[in-house]
């Protein structure tokens, strides 16, 4: 029982061993490159998002500069007859009727 007990303990006194130490630092570092490349791949596509809304946002803004051009630029509609009469009328009446 004693010599049990004596050779549990030397195994968990020996520690982990050189290369199991380098393979957990180099598993770290990969992991550290790959959130990396994760967050710089993240902000690419956030820029060329917001590249992507500001172009959306400007042709939106030009297209509400043209129409108002329009709207500027367009003539009136003639008037129809009837039209033609009502405004003789509030004319005639002084706008009375």
């Amino acid at each position: 029982m004693l010599l049990a007990t004596a050779v549990i303990i030397a195994f968990y006194a020996c520690g982990p061993s050189a290369e199991e130490i380098a393979k957990r630092e180099q598993f770290v570092k990969d992991s550290i490159a790959k959130v990396e490349a994760d967050a710089a791949a993240a902000a690419a596509a956030a820029a060329a998002e917001a590249e992507k809304m500001a172009a959306a946002a400007k042709a939106t803004q030009d297209s509400i500069a043209a129409a108002e051009e329009a709207a500027k630029s367009k003539k009136p509609a003639p008037k129809t007859k009837e039209q033609k009469v009502k405004e003789e009328a509030k004319k005639v009446t002084s706008g009375r009727g």
